[in-house]
């Protein structure tokens, strides 16, 4: 039987691009990984090997870094809708390109404002303290994402973070669960409740004339605090019920987001058993916990504002 060609696409993958823009003698940086992806009129190169529909992944890489410079980095999406655009309209085999970015997160480094490479000057020893022009360091925080894709008509962000860890050490049980003859976990009304929060959100925004842009990074702080305040004023008797109320609290107060996805692992903590020491382990009085890795609870689901079509793919892993 004869064999179809079915979807494919091609592109660069992890292009590592750091923009320092200057004002001054202040800097600011912005890190980003870029993966390119475009498909379209492809058939003749896996058919024939001709490479004349054929942008090549090279000149993707390059066109990545020229337009880091060119136009500078206001946002992961903001970026990556420039290039998925420039992708599309620019070469006419291409008709959808899909845009992935992590954005890597830097703080400035805190000094004491002295110059002096000896002792410790008067000071370095006082309360003051500034900020580095042109100095800093990695965040220990969640990586920021984003997907754009363009078809030549509309675009579609996805924005998200990945690794974003959290944790109430109270204000959480877990009972009056469904028990059989393999159940051996035992009811808890007090506990620590962690996970590592990986989330994706769809805009409504599409890109058409007229449609104004929204400011990225101030949509992305809003997100990701509504989240964690969710988090932290929920009373959990369920992970599930913390995703739920961390999706909605985001669909509530941001109005030009349609939809949020969570893959969220349970990070177990279970109390370890002193008593053969003669040790009572109770979390009224400051317990000892074991924190388990794997095995992990894994809960995923979607909140979608009312009348919402869900579009986010159900696994993030590759988002």
């Amino acid at each position: 039987m004869p064999t179809i060609l079915g979807q494919n696409q091609y592109g660069k993958a992890e292009n590592r691009v750091v923009k320092v823009t200057r004002e001054g003698g202040t800097h600011h940086l912005k890190d980003l990984n870029v993966s390119v992806a475009l498909s379209g009129d492809l058939d003749e190169v896996h058919s024939s090997g001709s490479n004349a529909h054929v942008l090549p992944t090279d000149t993707t890489k390059n066109t990545v870094f020229a337009f880091a410079k060119q136009h500078g980095i206001e946002s992961a999406e903001a970026f990556g809708i420039l290039l998925a655009r420039h992708f599309v309209d620019s070469c006419d085999p291409i008709t959808t390109a899909r845009i992935r970015v992590e954005e890597y997160s830097w703080e400035r480094i805190e000094t004491s404002g002295a110059n002096s490479s000896g002792a410790e000057s008067a000071a370095s020893q006082s309360a003051d303290v500034d900020e580095s022009e042109h100095s800093f360091v990695r965040k220990g925080q969640e990586t920021r994402t984003a997907q754009i894709t363009y078809d030549g008509e509309s675009v579609e962000v996805l924005s998200g973070l990945k690794d974003l860890t959290v944790l109430n050490s109270t204000h959480s049980e877990f009972w009056g669960y469904i028990k059989d003859q393999y159940t051996t976990l035992q009811e808890d009304y007090d506990r620590i409740l962690a996970t590592d929060v990986a989330s994706v959100w769809r805009h409504d925004w599409t890109g058409a004339a007229g449609e104004r842009e929204p400011d990225w990074e101030h949509s992305y702080a809003r997100a990701k605090r509504h989240m964690l305040h969710a988090f932290a004023e929920t009373y959990s008797y369920s992970l599930q019920q913390t995703l739920y109320q961390m999706g909605s609290r985001v669909i509530d107060n941001l109005p030009g987001i349609a939809e949020i996805r969570f893959s969220m692992p349970n990070k177990h903590h279970f109390k370890v058993d002193l008593s053969p020491f003669g040790l009572k382990n109770e979390a009224a009085d400051g317990a000892v916990y074991y924190a388990a890795d794997r095995p992990y609870g894994l809960i995923e689901a979607t909140v979608l504002r009312d009348g919402a079509t869900p579009r986010i793919p159900l696994d993030l892993t590759n988002l």
